[in-house]
């Protein structure tokens, strides 16, 4: 079980970025799956999950509506789409494999829920 992400880089504030995750190894349609965030400064933290078949997804409160997390179960890729890019959304992002009876229901924001990840995209924000 792998997964790579990609699509990261160093953007100007206002920018677009799509941050892909490419997995290889198990049937993605069977497991909801989640991005995280590492920063200097706030440590872990969960930013976005997707239920399997895609149809629920759940968003950090500062997403404000510039996140949008999507799957593609046949492509065996997930993707976290982050627009009008800000200074603060910027992080190494993670991309994880949720266990096998994780619902985006309760819990889903919590690492242990998840037993797959990837090394991570960095996204950096500046002027």
């Amino acid at each position: 079980v792998q997964l790579v992400e990609s699509g990261g880089g160093l953007v100007e504030p206002g920018a677009s970025l799509k941050l892909t995750c490419s997995m290889t190894g198990f049937t993605l349609s069977k497991f909801a799956m989640g991005w995280f965030r590492a920063t200097y400064d706030k440590g872990f933290e969960w930013v976005s999950s997707i239920s399997n078949g895609g149809l629920t997804t759940k968003y950090i409160d500062s997403a404000e509506g510039r996140f949008t997390i999507s799957r593609d179960n046949v492509a065996k890729e997930v993707y976290l789409e982050i627009s009008d890019l800000k200074p603060e959304d910027a992080g190494m992002y993670i991309c994880a494999k949720g266990r096998a009876d994780l619902y985006l229901t309760t819990n889903y924001r919590t690492p242990d829920r998840y037993d797959t990840w990837g090394q991570g995209t960095q996204v950096s924000v500046s002027s």
